[in-house]
């Protein structure tokens, strides 16, 4: 059977469990020669691990010992489409619709074959593959690289946090549109954000200092006074 292949030759598999014998058993199911595995064992991690190791598949155990694995995929569909396969002893109804609503791509119970496993990912990964890839956008000199959540400045690699990351992607995909500061604050920091201004401008300064030439004149991301922010057009 041909094997999957990413731009790394191997498809990158985030394992997020923090039951010993779990991991064990993943780790000689998915062999090395086939994926690349990264592992995180809570929440928290996970969300790190999925902006810093770019996964092209997450295997998330929804009992975590911080965060519950449907709040980790809520979070995760915020900024990304990447696919997600729950991995749980939960098998109740509710718990599994609770799952796929909060946006993961498929579910399986505890205790499960490696055939079956090896077959859901295969399905996942091939589907996910086939999806156009996200546009890389030019501004002059910037270029935002949403497939590899990559932003470079005159060819030189900027490094954005989560968050940044997220503004800037946000206002990349309505470039030449007004935001306003509710609909930024919703879209990447969530509604219990929506009046928390001052949030927002403390991110935007920082972002502005990272890709701007001169900060105190932006050339990218113009303020609409009293409204939101726009990101100049390409």
């Amino acid at each position: 059977m041909q094997k999957l292949k990413t731009d790394s030759g191997r498809p990158r598999i985030l394992v997020v469990d923090d039951e010993a014998a779990i991991l064990r058993f993943l780790k000689s199911a998915l062999p090395c020669e086939e994926y690349s595995l990264h592992f995180a064992e809570n929440g928290h991690a996970a969300l790190a691990a999925a902006a810093a190791a770019r996964p092209d598949l997450i295997l998330l155990d929804l009992g975590l010992p911080d965060l519950d694995g449907v709040e980790v995929i809520r979070r995760i569909r915020e900024w990304s489409p990447l696919p997600i396969i729950v991995l749980s002893v939960r098998d109740r109804e509710d718990d599994k619709v609770a799952a796929l609503d909060a946006g993961a791509d498929d579910y399986l119970v505890k205790p499960f074959g490696v055939a079956e496993l090896q077959a859901r990912i295969r399905v996942v990964l091939r589907r996910s593959l086939q999806q156009a890839p996200e546009p890389v956008y030019r501004f002059d000199e910037l270029e935002i690289d949403l497939q590899r959540r990559k932003v470079t400045r005159g060819g030189t690699e900027i490094q954005l946090t989560p968050t940044e990351y997220d503004l800037l992607r946000l206002l990349a995909n309505h470039a030449g549109l007004v935001l306003t500061h509710g609909q930024i604050l919703k879209q990447v920091w969530g509604n219990a954000y929506a009046d928390q201004q001052n949030v927002l401008r403390v991110t935007m300064s920082n972002l502005r200092q990272k890709i701007e030439p001169v900060p105190s004149r932006p050339r990218y991301i113009i303020t609409e006074l009293g409204v939101g922010y726009r990101l100049k057009s390409a």
